[in-house]
């Protein structure tokens, strides 16, 4: 019961933003992404983005991200050679996860899925229409030259949205603003961990939290590393956007 009762307190404190995109709350999924700049809490949308936001899910629950960075930065004064300009951070994991890689998964195109790219928007970095492995990013404005139809990508696929920042956009900004070399940041932000921090049951009726999330509860801290090399090409870290 005390936890039921913590759960409702976690969400009536929520930002009103919070299962704005009408999604059915057993098909969303809560999960905090945790960095040494903050917290930043988003919600999953397995209802709407069901392969992105599985695969997504999959990496997490796998702890693939553990140690993995946003190391990309675009903002509206580092893209000279873009027409169409877009603002967002980027994440990837770690080289050394390279063989624990899943397999690209096809794209869900905003047509699909009714989601589209908007300020906190979580969407699915690629470089072919079905080239999505793990790398993702998130949106700081509107940038509707993301979703299909849009001119960011030559192919006029556009991305896959998977979820939503619903807390934490000002730790979304503050990665954005990082010194950059380029687009690369030169102080890559380390993911200390991306983990599911609240489910749906049916039982309940309330987001309670998951065995795994009743299990940590240490939630720490980490270095901010800096990449003498910081422009450099990486496996799992190109620009995918």
């Amino acid at each position: 019961m005390a936890l039921r009762m913590l759960a409702l307190a976690f969400l009536a404190g929520l930002p009103l933003a919070s299962l704005a995109s009408g999604q059915a709350a057993e098909d969303v999924v809560l999960i905090r992404i945790e960095t040494a700049k903050g917290d930043i809490t988003a919600e999953i949308y397995l209802g709407a983005a069901p392969v992105t936001a599985r695969n997504f899910l999959d990496y997490v629950d796998d702890e693939i991200f553990d140690s993995g960075t946003f190391y990309r930065s675009v903002r509206m004064d580092n893209q000279p050679n873009d027409s169409v300009k877009i603002e967002v951070i980027q994440a990837g994991v770690d080289r050394g996860m390279s063989e624990r890689m899943r397999p690209a998964i096809p794209l869900e195109r905003t047509t699909t899925t009714g989601l589209s790219h908007v300020n906190g928007a979580l969407s699915m970095a690629r470089g072919g229409p079905d080239s999505g492995r793990a790398s993702f990013f998130i949106c700081l404005d509107d940038q509707p030259s993301l979703d299909f139809g849009g001119h960011r990508n030559m192919d006029g696929q556009g991305f896959a949205v998977f979820g939503q920042v619903v807390d934490g956009m000002d730790v979304v900004r503050d990665i954005q603003m990082g010194a950059v070399e380029g687009q690369q940041l030169v102080e890559r932000v380390v993911v200390e961990r991306i983990r599911r921090i609240l489910e749906q049951t049916e039982q309940h009726g309330a987001f309670v939290a998951s065995p795994r999330a009743r299990h940590e509860h240490s939630w720490s801290r980490v270095k901010i590393v800096r990449y003498p090399d910081a422009s450099a090409g990486d496996s799992f870290m190109g620009r995918g956007l």
